[in-house]
């Protein structure tokens, strides 16, 4: 009988998956007549189900209008099981049987009836016939973008003598399809205002224009786009480009905002860019550069790609909460730069429309999940050959002392006894619990030290409590960890990675008896080393008001390593049930001088305790017996020895300390690193970063290429997965993202979704052909650009004839040339150009131009400018400080992304604030001055030929008769006004009025700055015709 009613209890009690049982003993029965599943269930479905599963909206991932979907469940798995109604979850659902989740959810509820028709239908095999679906089924998996591109045969066109290069013939054959001709070639003056303009943004000077004229051979065209190929200004120009996608800024964001340096990243990729180093490798670099078998400085830099993303610094985060929400960023700029993919998307569910699972989201984010952010030293070349110099110098002070002193090695034999006797045997505090003031948050680590992240404040105080049952302990070790993490690699958080440790404190309560505390005195400190003028005895002095305490910073060269402090107590303590140690860590000396990373340790037994001066490396190469150390160990050795002899080699530590100071100090960059603890990844449920789900090792989507099987695949892997020619997004997604920079939209209309809701390729055949010559040219970008500026399509003239507005008003045919406004930074450009302002410098830390005043008013913490003088002031717009709360404003206007996110298509709007830009901006009103200036000094002896100079300055061509003659108006007229008014043409005229120019009417200046305000805002000087 037991068994029987154990049975029935099992029959009658479902278990829902989630620590709810269902009772299914409260279901209305199945139907008992035969069901047809289109006059019964599809309505049932249509009425109640479809508004939220079915082709609008598919919540929980479940699609109820087409077969195949609604077989293959949602989230949760399959909702019917033919059979086997009683165990299906869309019964219970329907039913109610679940108080907390009744399906539908708004509504009316379905009755008895139709819950009972609906198990009958799934009791007599949920049937449902083919063809009768209520939206069409397309398989994801077939979607073009997902299968490797096939270079195309070229297809046959009617017109044999266009065509320049094979790209053409999917120009005209689709032309040709549509009844439409290719428009006639540009004129020479367009073509290389045209291709100045999109090769390196910059327009041709007078005497460019002139020369390309004046050369008739049949490859003066080619001549001009090698010259401009081989222009350094070739890699600012597409490096610009680039950076959108970066999403490259000079501040962290957020409400801070603080500045970062990291323009390094930027210097990266324009040097990449002019080497034409190959795609591929450009990807793998950026990605996991530091990771190469023989990485360098420059792959490590490249890694900034990833550390693009903004990183918030207010008080009171959670570290870890905006750790993930970095590597979340970093997905998106992969998903949008490299694959043309919402990844995005997948972050809280599947992706609804593209196959790209929420599992398969998280397999992604565990490759970017084990990683430091350090900051990387930047030596130049000069800063490398000058640190050589100074070695040399130290290492031949060395060697005198070794020769004047016969007795050092005996002396040093002495030492590394001594040495080796206060290596002592230290047990690390774990602590169980910690507390940070004023906002600091802390990340424990494995080793039981804490890391210090988000909100640096100018000044802390830590808790660190702790157990132990050791008695008769006797001293306290305090570690400050240097720490890839921290500014400069700590050990501090200091902007230096320094920290002052204004004092230390320690109460002990035994374990048994909470109630009562002592303090302990500690009567000894040593360090490895203290910063001049900051002792570690001054941490024990009971004193903080007089900002001191012991402080690790030292020359130059040797800054940014771990730092020991030991400090003796004066009594042994510990009590024999166990004792609850709690310390206080006071950092008061201000300017954010708080330990970065640091762990508590504790010594029993022994007494006249001194801090270990050697590092890690340097007690291995202590182990080892001097026959065995090779020179470099000995060395090594010999520096630290040297320190101990104070007295005796006084002043070759005097001399080799000068050396050390000038050490000069290279520019630091944000990279990445590979960590040092491990992480596990885990499926966050609805993309919440505390509700883990799933543990999920490194993967990628299984939609596309697969990823070759290692043990652990890492972010090498990675990368490489990303750049194998098998990928088939990588080649298209970044030749159309090219294709959009010349003619203004992509063969793909959005460049950062390849994916199953992306309109179909203009040409599919033509991005196919282009992806699959990109990976055959060896990922050359220098080889496709030459090949598309040289082509019969790029070359068209951009006239339009009312016809061709009428059928292709965005010219999506390219029956015409590309016409269209240029960026933001490129309209700055010209202006500075056309000026003779421009200072070409390539490289080099970000700069300040002229801002309007107030622009930084809302900006958090009122930071300063600092407006640049001389040749940075007139650096090309790419190089300008980028803050990201409060972007430089005339070329937000024109529409330059703020970098909060990876953005590989720009806005291209009109509004009039554009045009009072132009007019107004300051920068923009200095650039018209000093166009009049070089205007009335360079551009002839009369006024004709100043005015056709200026329009030529602007647009390459020679004014036309209407367009002379309206100048020449303007110009008499403000010739007029300012002849009796000297102090307006003076402030017209003269950005600085202290300075006068010799042999200049200002009168007449004036009025040509006038006249150029009107030149540098016309549509066609800031158009790419």
């Amino acid at each position: 009988m037991l068994p029987l009613l154990l049975a029935t209890s099992l029959f009658l009690f479902c278990h829902r998956g989630d620590g709810v049982d269902i009772d299914v003993s409260k279901l209305p029965p199945p139907a008992t007549r035969k069901i047809n599943f289109v006059a019964d269930i599809q309505p049932i479905f249509e009425k109640s189900c479809y508004t939220c599963h079915g082709e609008k909206m598919q919540r929980g991932d479940l699609r109820l209008d087409i077969k195949q979907l609604a077989f293959q469940g949602g989230t949760h798995g399959a909702v019917f099981t033919a059979g086997k109604s009683a165990d299906s979850r869309l019964i219970h659902l329907v039913a109610g049987l679940d108080p907390d989740l009744v399906m539908p959810q708004k509504g009316d509820r379905l009755t008895s009836e139709q819950v009972s028709i609906l198990r009958a239908w799934i009791d007599q095999g949920a049937v449902w016939p083919d063809g009768v679906d209520k939206a069409k089924f397309v398989d994801p998996k077939d979607h073009w973008a997902f299968k490797a591109p096939v270079r195309p045969a070229l297809p046959k066109v009617k017109n044999k003598k266009w065509g320049r290069n094979p790209m053409d013939a999917f120009v005209l054959a689709r032309l040709e399809k549509e009844k439409l001709s290719p428009s006639n070639e540009a004129d020479k003056v367009t073509l290389i205002r045209r291709l100045s303009l999109d090769l390196v943004g910059l327009p041709p000077t007078i005497e460019e224009v002139d020369q390309f004229l004046a050369d008739k051979s049949a490859d003066a065209y080619d001549k001009l786009v090698e010259r401009l190929l081989s222009s350094p200004h070739y890699g600012e120009r597409w490096g610009r480009h680039w950076l959108d996608a970066a999403r490259y800024a000079d501040t962290n964001g957020y409400e801070k905002d603080l500045p970062r340096t990291i323009w390094p990243y930027r210097d990266w990729v324009i040097d990449a860019i002019n080497k034409d180093l190959p795609f591929d490798e450009f990807t793998i670099q950026q990605i996991a550069g530091d990771l190469l078998p023989n990485a360098t400085t420059q792959t490590r830099v490249a890694t900034g790609f990833l550390r693009n993303s903004m990183l918030n610094e207010e008080g009171g985060i959670d570290p870890e909460q905006f750790r993930v929400e970095g590597i979340i960023d970093r997905i998106d700029a992969i998903g949008k730069s490299f694959l043309g993919l919402t990844v995005a998307c997948a972050q809280c569910h599947n992706h609804k429309y593209d196959p790209v699972s929420h599992k398969e989201y998280y397999q992604f984010f565990a490759f970017l999940n084990n990683d430091d952010e350090p900051e990387l030293e930047v030596p130049s070349a000069a800063q490398l050959k000058e640190r050589e110099k100074i070695q040399k110098t130290i290492s031949k002070i060395e060697d005198e002392l070794l020769a004047q002193h016969a007795d050092i090695p005996e002396k040093m034999q002495a030492w590394e006894e001594r040495m080796r006797e206060i290596n002592y045997e230290w047990e690390v505090l774990e602590p169980e619990s910690y507390f940070g003031a004023v906002g600091t948050k802390f990340i424990k680590q494995s080793d039981h030290s804490l890391l210090a992240l988000g909100s640096s404040p100018p000044y802390s105080g830590y808790t660190f409590v702790a157990k132990t049952k050791a008695t008769n302990i006797t001293g306290v070790r305090v570690e400050a960890i240097a720490d890839p993490n921290l500014p400069n690699g700590g050990p501090g958080r200091a902007p230096n990675g320094n920290f002052v440790l204004s004092e230390i404190s320690l109460e002990i309560t035994p374990l048994d008896d909470r109630s009562r505390t002592n303090q302990i005195t500690f009567t000894n400190a040593t360090a490895d080393f203290s910063q001049p003028g900051f002792p570690v005895s001054t941490a024990i002095d009971g004193t903080t008001t007089n900002k001191l305490g012991w402080a690790g910073e030292d020359l130059p060269g040797r800054r940014n390593r771990n730092r020991t402090a030991v400090f003796e107590t004066e009594e042994n303590f510990g009590f024999h049930a166990g004792t609850l140690l709690t310390f206080d860590l006071k950092q008061v000396y201000g300017g954010e001088l708080t330990l970065g990373r640091f762990r508590l340790s504790i010594l029993t037994e022994k007494r006249s305790l001194q801090a270990d001066p050697l590092s890690q490396t340097q007690r291995d190469i202590l182990a080892k017996t001097p026959s065995k150390r090779s020179k470099a160990e000995q060395r090594e050795l010999f520096t630290v020895y040297r320190l101990t002899e104070g007295k005796r080699f006084a002043e070759a530590n005097k001399k080799i300390d000068e050396e050390q100071k000038k050490w000069p100090v290279g520019p630091r960059t944000l990279v990445l690193a590979k960590t040092e603890f491990p992480r596990e990844t885990h499926i966050f449920r609805r993309g919440d970063f505390k509700s883990l789900g799933e543990q999920v090792s490194p993967g990628t989507p299984a939609i596309l290429h697969p990823l070759p099987k290692t043990e652990n695949p890492n972010r090498l892997d990675f990368a490489k997965w990303l750049a194998d020619k098998k990928n088939p997004m990588l080649a298209r997604v970044t030749m159309n993202r090219v294709w959009q920079s010349y003619f203004g939209e992509g063969l793909v209309t959005t460049p950062e979704d390849f994916g199953t809701r992306a309109e179909k390729a203009s040409h599919p055949e033509l991005l196919d052909w282009l992806a699959t010559e990109f990976m055959d040219r060896n990922w050359s970008l220098k080889e496709m650009h030459r090949l598309i500026v040289t082509s019969a399509t790029y070359r068209q003239s951009s006239k339009i004839t009312p016809k061709l507005y009428e059928l292709d008003q965005y010219n999506t045919l390219l029956a015409r040339g590309p016409r269209f406004r240029v960026e933001a930074e490129i309209i700055r450009d010209i202006g500075l150009k056309t000026s003779g302002l421009l200072d070409p410098t390539i490289g080099g830390a970000s700069v300040y131009p002229t801002l309007p005043d107030g622009a930084l008013a809302l900006a958090w913490g009122n930071p300063k400018w600092g407006t640049s003088e001389g040749g940075d002031r007139y650096r090309r717009a790419m190089y300008t400080f980028w803050k990201r709360t409060a972007p430089y404003p005339s070329m937000t206007i024109f529409d330059a992304p703020t970098a909060d996110f990876s953005c590989v298509r720009r806005n291209r709007s009109n509004t009039p604030l554009q045009a009072l830009t132009t007019l107004n901006d300051a920068v923009f009103h200095e650039i018209s001055q000093a166009m009049a200036l070089r205007v009335y000094k360079e551009g002839g002896a009369d006024d004709r030929s100043r005015a056709i100079f200026a329009f030529r300055l602007c647009t390459g061509r020679v004014p036309d008769g209407f367009e002379l003659k309206e100048i020449l108006a303007l110009l008499d007229d403000q010739k007029s006004y300012f002849e009796d008014r000297t102090d307006k043409a003076i402030a017209v005229a003269l950005s600085d009025t202290t300075k006068f120019p010799e042999d200049v009417n200002l009168h007449r200046v004036a009025a040509w700055t006038m006249v150029t305000r009107v030149l540098l805002n016309m549509d066609v000087t800031i158009t790419k015709e």
